[in-house]
């Protein structure tokens, strides 16, 4: 019998299994309480109501039975949304929605992260997901779609993550777990607190030998949340976060034919010039919501953080005019924000409006070494950069009649990014500038309660995203940053239907983007990516999610179907790039199934299956990861003991060990395109509640 055919035989004797549990369980109707969300309208509101395309995915750090190490573990049921772990801890998460982000090839572009309500992207667009602790989150938001373009540059999608509350009672958590590959976790969270005062710190350490050689990590994690409530009008939350991940090593990108050989295997640059990068981070912030009258509020927030990191580089950099293959950037960062939100009413019908100020600034010591085989060489770059932005914004939600709600707003920013070059001589003169950056993003909607279990609505808007300090440092034909390049311009609509029937959930969306100064690759040549603007990138597509709960059983579907082109002809100097030509790291297919079987007695069961149609390299399309279809189990049994509550888990990913590439490296110089996923990988968990 194939693997096909046994893949398949499984399938079919689970799905029976299951649909008899459904059929045994009570007949009622299940009533079905929808998540919480703030990012739409910044205020709290149910899901289904919110005038967007938007999810929450909940987060139990204690019953979760998953290690909670990386995002992708979450994200399947989104539809638009793609979280790849790259198997790679040098580089972060890839993170797009609706096809924005793609191009990045280390930390997050074109999608706006936000931990507890401050911002994880600096100002220039870029942003990194590693830092947030998912052991002591609540919950992930992720809003997709033209309201996105009300928090500003870079925002083609919004993500947001929240840290759980303090509890009233006091508890404490413990947690371990290993797997494959050298996997290794433990943890700790504590909490508790009054009704005025309470306070939650949870403290993480993961380390792996890697699935690929070279790929050692170790990341340890602090957040700590304190929320104060001197009245009953005033709530205060501080936030401390930390994140310490020295020495991860970098196995690199593999070509076609070292994947196809061995995709175990790392590059053997990385052996050569000993490729790492070490990371540590503290943020502290705090966020204040302070109730005028029954009318108004407030809500502030004001953090500062430093981010270190030295990375080494797969070349030496070493030549007259380069930028040397070793970073060691120390960077500052930090901002403040006021929004002012009023109740009222016109027409005898509610009304909204928030309007609001923030504004941030980043500053770093960026510096560049000759890489001599993993040792710091001669100095080849020494400047400090800063970026910028102020911006005000204002949104407007009015009930225009019992079943329509219309929304508009609007954001006004200018980003501004210079450079103070101190590394001047005959090879390299002096490049210090600076450029500024203003747009105006509006955007508008309309829903239309159709009834109590059918939500309509339609958005559009327009967007902007400046190219990152990164992206502008090298320009062709000389030395210096590249402020030649614009800002991306995009116009974005959607309609979309939300309904709310008995036991199902369904989410249906239709979306357009359309790009004016789209940012992409000109050339990459020893080290030095250079960027140019192109116009007419159109994304579009459409979004299908459905879960259904028959009590003992649970069932997840998201699906989406992503058209994301170049529509006009351009060069990027070796190549013409056809119009036509799909965006490379775009799936057009992405499908996600879910279903879990929870008995009366504490266990739980459940099978995963996520699929990806192929993903184009580079925007050649000469070469294409080719898409996949994987299987992961999973079972979690609860019980006590002694004083305490535990919860046992275990599962299995890749569960047919399908050889695949789990990510590309979008327009990588050397061909080196494929980012191996991991092949059958097993993890098991316990966690301890007091």
């Amino acid at each position: 019998m194939t693997n096909t055919n046994r893949t398949h035989q499984f399938l079919s004797v689970l799905a029976a299994m299951l649909l008899v549990q459904a059929a045994r369980a009570e007949q009622q109707p299940v009533k079905q309480l929808d998540p919480v969300v703030v990012s739409a309208s910044r205020t709290e509101q149910r899901r289904f109501d919110a005038p967007a395309a938007i999810d929450s995915v909940p987060i139990d750090g204690f019953r979760t039975a998953s290690p909670l190490v990386n995002l992708s573990e979450l994200t399947g049921s989104v539809p638009g949304v793609i979280a790849r772990n790259r198997e790679n801890f040098a580089q972060d998460l890839q993170i797009s929605i609706r096809g924005f982000g793609t191009r990045s090839t280390f930390g997050v572009r074109g999608v706006r992260i936000l931990i507890d309500g401050i911002p994880a992207t600096m100002p220039d667009g870029q942003g990194q997901i590693s830092t947030a602790s998912l052991s002591s989150a609540q919950r992930v938001e992720f809003l997709r779609g033209p309201l996105a373009q009300l928090y500003g540059n870079a925002a083609g999608g919004v993500l947001q993550v929240f840290t759980q509350d303090p509890p009233s009672a006091p508890f404490a958590r413990l947690s371990t777990g290993a797997g494959s590959d050298g996997q290794r976790q433990i943890g700790a969270s504590v909490g508790g607190g009054t009704e005025n005062l309470g306070g939650v710190l949870d403290v993480s350490r993961f380390s792996t030998d890697g699935y690929r050689d070279h790929s050692a990590a170790k990341r340890t994690h602090l957040n700590a949340k304190v929320v104060a409530k001197p009245s009953s009008s005033t709530t205060v939350t501080g936030i401390v976060n930390g994140l310490r991940q020295p020495g991860t090593q970098d196995p690199l990108g593999l070509t076609r034919a070292d994947f196809e050989s061995n995709p175990r295997q790392a590059t053997r640059n990385a052996y050569i010039f000993d490729t790492r990068k070490s990371v540590e981070q503290w943020q502290a912030g705090v966020v204040l919501d302070h109730e005028l009258s029954p009318s108004d509020s407030l809500n502030g927030r004001v953090y500062g953080g430093t981010r270190k990191i030295n990375q080494t580089l797969a070349f030496s950099g070493g030549d007259p005019g380069r930028s040397g293959g070793v970073v060691d950037l120390d960077r500052g960062y930090g901002g403040f924000g006021l929004n002012w939100t009023r109740k009222t009413s016109a027409n005898g019908l509610p009304l909204v409006w928030t309007v609001g100020v923030e504004a941030d600034r980043m500053k770093e010591r960026r510096r560049g070494f000759v890489n001599n085989n993993g040792v710091s060489g001669a100095t080849r770059r020494d400047e400090d950069n800063v970026a910028s932005n102020r911006d005000v914004f204002g949104q407007l939600d009015w009930t225009l009649a019992p079943a329509w709600r219309a929304i508009a707003g609007f954001r006004s920013s200018e980003v501004r990014f210079s450079v103070d070059d101190n590394h001047i001589n005959a090879n390299s003169p002096d490049d210090s500038g600076s450029v500024r950056f203003r747009n105006t993003s509006p955007v508008a909607g309309l829903v239309w309660h159709a009834g109590d279990d059918v939500n309509i609505y339609t958005n559009l808007g327009r967007g902007f995203e400046t190219p990152t300090l990164a992206e502008s440092a090298y320009r062709r034909g000389g030395t210096g940053p590249n402020f030649a390049l614009r800002p991306s311009t995009n116009t974005q609509a959607e309609i979309g239907m939300k309904i709310r029937r008995g036991r199902h959930n369904i989410d249906l969306a239709l979306f357009d983007a359309r790009s004016k100064d789209e940012i992409v690759l000109q050339s990459n040549i020893g080290g030095r990516a250079i960027y140019q603007n192109v116009d007419q990138v159109q994304r579009r597509g459409a979004e299908a999610s459905w879960q259904a709960n028959w009590g003992a059983v649970a069932s997840r579907v998201a699906y989406t179907w992503l058209d994301a082109r170049f529509r006009q002809s351009f060069s990027n100097g070796a190549a013409v790039i056809a119009a036509g030509n799909r965006l490379p790291g775009v799936p057009m297919h992405s499908l996600f199934t879910d279903i879990e079987y929870r008995p009366a007695a504490p266990m739980s069961l459940g099978v995963e299956m996520r699929a990806e149609g192929k993903s184009y390299v580079n925007d050649v399309n000469s070469d294409a990861a080719s898409g996949y279809t994987v299987f992961n189990v999973r079972a979690g049994y609860e019980f006590k003991a002694g004083p305490a509550a535990w919860h046992l888990f275990g599962r299995i990913d890749n569960l047919f060990d399908r050889r695949h590439a789990g990510s590309v490296i979008v327009n990588e110089g050397n061909d080196r395109f494929f980012e191996p996923a991991a092949g059958r990988r097993i993890f098991v968990g316990l966690r301890s509640m007091f």
